[in-house]
């Protein structure tokens, strides 16, 4: 009886063991193919990590003849204007040998500005110095680039042939010699409040902006003390 009963059961014995180890193979091959593919996304994602990877790249220094050619570029470097408006006279007369016998007197009331700066086209390769990662430029004197007057600004005040219009009647004469005294007057103002002095200070702050994508760790700006303004008066 007991052999018989061995024998009933060793189907379902061999069965049993048969299911276990199938279910343990899926089970084995569920957890390879979980670890392939989380292996092939760790790749994954690492290789989209690596493409959007910053990498900090090392500085450009620009060379001389670029950096010549970048301010040459900007050909004028207007950095500072003086505008004034000013009453200038302009009398002219008639005479009879020595005897005087009528005048004519003009006021003209004037507005004019003046302009300086630095003509950049004078810059040469030898003004600037690559010292090691510093950059020096040196800078031309500054100079007045412009006077002028508005004339939509500008008017006659007063316009007068005196007693009995016996003046010379000369508006035309009179308005020219009052515009021409009336620029000297404005560029010589402009000297006395060291017009040239600013441009040269205006002039090293702009390039040092200009120059600051250069790739240089310092940048500095020299600029050339003015000699004279206009021939006139010497700044200091």
């Amino acid at each position: 009886m007991r052999d018989r009963r061995s024998l009933l059961h060793l189907p379902l014995n061999i069965l049993r063991t048969t299911l276990l180890l199938g279910t343990g193979g899926i089970a084995i091959v569920l957890i390879l193919s979980l670890m392939n593919i989380g292996q092939f996304s760790l790749r994954w994602l690492q290789g989209i990590d690596d493409w959007f990877k910053v990498e900090e790249q090392e500085p450009e220094v620009e060379s001389p003849t670029l950096i010549v050619q970048k301010i040459r570029g900007v050909s004028e470097l207007t950095t500072t204007v003086f505008a004034m408006e000013t009453v200038v006279p302009a009398s002219q007369t008639n005479q009879i040998g020595n005897l005087v016998i009528g005048e004519s007197r003009l006021l003209y009331v004037a507005y004019g500005e003046v302009r300086a700066g630095i003509d950049l086209s004078q810059l040469s390769a030898e003004a600037i110095q690559n010292e090691g990662d510093r950059l020096v430029v040196t800078l031309p004197e500054p100079e007045i680039l412009d006077k002028k007057i508005d004339v939509e600004r500008s008017r006659i005040y007063d316009y007068d042939r005196g007693f009995l219009n016996l003046g010379p009647d000369k508006i035309p004469e009179l308005l020219e010699f009052a515009q021409r005294e009336t620029l000297n007057n404005i560029v010589l103002n402009a000297c006395e409040n060291g017009i040239l002095r600013q441009a040269n200070d205006q002039a090293e702050v702009a390039l040092s902006r200009l120059l600051g994508d250069t790739g240089f760790g310092s940048v500095e700006i020299q600029t050339t003390k003015p000699a004279m303004c206009n021939g006139d008066s010497s700044e200091t």
